[in-house]
């Protein structure tokens, strides 16, 4: 059996500093944990759970909540949050519902350290009393303006703004949307940033052109039907998430529609089946890994100081440029 005194002598440190990352103790260099955390994965050193919990109180594992686990997005959130907790020693459970009061009675229970939130729409009465206590709680991909706790965030707003100079500068003047539910702050921040941008670009969003897409592929199926059957249909449309985006590609098909000679086409996300042959999105790119990484690193430094103030970090977006806006002149608007 390796132990931690094979670990140390592979690592070329003291025992007591192998002790020390097992135990999350900020006093080590971060270069020293790398090297410790290398030896024990070289090792093949496994802590003993039950006898390290005893000797920290912590559990080494964090709960992270999802809503909505059959949106194609979450999965690979959820993947980049799984690599990061493993790469800093930790284990991860997954909660999925609608407000996580589970994964915060565990919280208070003190099975789970911390927890990430992934598909947050509101400040409910657990979570804000479960903040106030300054409890390791971390927002991931959606944030909450009221609550004020460590928060992981993209540019949403700064990418709907980069579509609307994208369509603008491409000549199309008839703009559709299909958007996104009310509560989740990824579409309505989306939708202002296209909205404020387009009007700043003298061409604002015709209410009669913008529709809830409901981050389904169905329903965003039904109103990209919808869309093409105006009088004067729109010939680019902005889908508030890449779900969204995939249904209206195959609304405009069912339609005899061409996507892109009929009508370009644009989600939000990135998600692996945007890239696929058969749909080739162009989408905006969220930074998953970064995000994820950001979101582990702050809710462990939360644990090791519950003073900290709250933090907020928002990474940029990405326009990525794919077949279903790009590969032909746009149609004449």
């Amino acid at each position: 059996m390796v132990t931690s005194r094979d670990v140390a002598r592979l690592a070329g440190v003291s025992q007591m500093t192998v002790s020390r990352v097992l135990q999350d103790n900020g006093k080590v260099a971060p270069q020293t944990r790398e090297r410790v955390l290398a030896a024990m994965r070289e090792a093949g050193y496994r802590p003993h759970a039950a006898a390290r919990t005893m000797r920290t109180r912590r559990t080494s594992t964090v709960g992270v909540v999802v809503a909505d686990i059959t949106n194609p997005f979450y999965p690979q959130l959820l993947e980049a949050v799984a690599e990061a907790l493993d790469a800093a020693g930790q284990r991860m459970v997954l909660w999925n519902g609608p407000d996580g009061s589970g994964a915060l009675e565990s919280l208070d229970e003190g099975t789970v350290d911390g927890l990430i939130f992934t598909t947050v729409t509101e400040a409910t009465p657990q979570l804000t009393d479960a903040v106030n206590r300054a409890d390791p709680i971390v927002l991931l991909h959606r944030g909450l303006d009221e609550l004020a706790c460590d928060q992981v965030t993209t540019d949403n707003a700064g990418g709907g703004r980069a579509v609307a100079d994208y369509l603008v500068a491409a000549g199309h003047t008839r703009i559709g949307f299909l958007s996104g539910p009310e509560l989740p702050s990824t579409a309505r921040h989306r939708e202002r940033g296209f909205r404020e941008r387009l009007a700043e670009l003298g061409h604002p969003l015709s209410d009669e052109l913008s529709l809830p897409g409901g981050f389904a592929h169905d329903r965003a199926r039904s109103a990209m039907r919808e869309l093409l059957g105006r009088a004067e249909p729109p010939t680019a449309v902005f889908c508030a998430n890449d779900l969204t985006a995939l249904g209206a590609v195959d609304g405009a098909v069912s339609l005899g529609r061409r996507v892109p000679d009929d009508v370009w086409v644009i989600g939000y996300d990135d998600i692996a089946l945007t890239a696929w042959d058969s749909y080739d999105v162009t989408t905006v790119r969220q930074p998953i890994a970064e995000m994820a990484r950001a979101a582990v690193r702050l809710l462990l430094e939360r644990l090791g100081d519950r003073d900290l103030p709250p933090r907020s970090e928002c990474f940029p977006s990405e326009l990525l440029v794919r077949g279903s806006t790009a590969r032909t002149a746009h149609p004449a608007s």
